[in-house]
């Protein structure tokens, strides 16, 4: 379906820089300015750095002067507001109205749908949210409501985004010649009982020479550490490195002990 974004009476630059690249990143590229503060807004320096890359949405971007301009070819019209109007379309919640109107239209490719968003000064005017079809309220803490314009937009074109199936993962290519190879090589042969009750015997020494362990009264320490290392499936290779750490343990500790006699 098309998707448009529609900002009105936009005052600050970088809002439309931050708007541009919010749409990018969902693959969104319809956006309007109408009577923004800026004639140049697009092409101000804050509003392209704000937008992080995102040239192409600001360089297919149109300003406008009416609303009724900007809305033109679209079908559903989405306001956005903190609070609900006394009067006027139902405020909903984007996810679940989202879901609904994408299930209803998806086989229609000529459906569009706007999303209109007001001036950060005071918001969308009561006549501009009259015309639409429903009043979207992003659910916030109700101490501290307030979204910046940037980040409202963001939200909305996510849920929207997933609405209407989502965006593929952007995996790292994978060389599945490296694949290969890493699959072709034997795998690290895993201790057997008898290794890792070797590994127990030096640790519980080890333990008991640095001081953590007291032999009268060892508690179920060393039980524990047999079920951690068989949970962990400790390899051959693994075995070695571990002694090695309680090899080291034992020499620290005896060192130690000298120095102080």
């Amino acid at each position: 379906m098309k998707t448009r974004f529609i900002l009105i009476n936009t005052s600050h630059a970088g809002n439309v820089g931050s708007a541009a690249r919010a749409m990018k990143v969902m693959g969104f590229t319809d956006l309007v300015l109408v009577a923004p503060r800026w004639n140049n807004v697009l092409r101000r320096e804050e509003t392209i750095q704000r937008s992080s890359g995102a040239l192409d949405v600001l360089a297919n971007a149109r300003v406008v002067a009416t609303l009724d301009e900007a809305i033109d070819g679209l079908h559903h019209l989405c306001a956005t507001a903190m609070t609900p109007r006394d009067f006027g379309p139902p405020t909903l919640e984007p996810r679940p109205h989202f879901a609904g109107l994408a299930a209803e239209h998806k086989q229609n490719a000529d459906f569009g749908v706007g999303f209109l968003f007001g001036s950060e000064r005071f918001g969308m005017r009561n006549e501009d949210v009259y015309r639409c079809h429903t009043c979207l309220s992003i659910p916030t803490d109700p101490k501290f409501g307030s979204l910046n314009l940037g980040a409202a937009v963001q939200v909305l074109a996510y849920d929207w985004r997933q609405a209407l199936g989502g965006l593929a993962t952007m995996l790292p290519a994978v060389d599945m010649a490296v694949v290969d190879k890493s699959a072709a090589q034997e795998p690290t042969p895993l201790a057997d009982a008898q290794q890792l009750a070797g590994l127990l015997d030096h640790w519980q020494q080890s333990l008991t020479d640095i001081g953590f362990l007291d032999p009268e009264a060892p508690k179920k320490l060393m039980p524990r550490l047999n079920q951690l290392f068989n949970r962990a499936q400790v390899t051959q290779e693994e075995i070695h490195i571990l002694r090695g750490i309680a090899k080291t343990m034992s020499q620290v500790a005896k060192a130690a002990g000298q120095k102080q006699d």
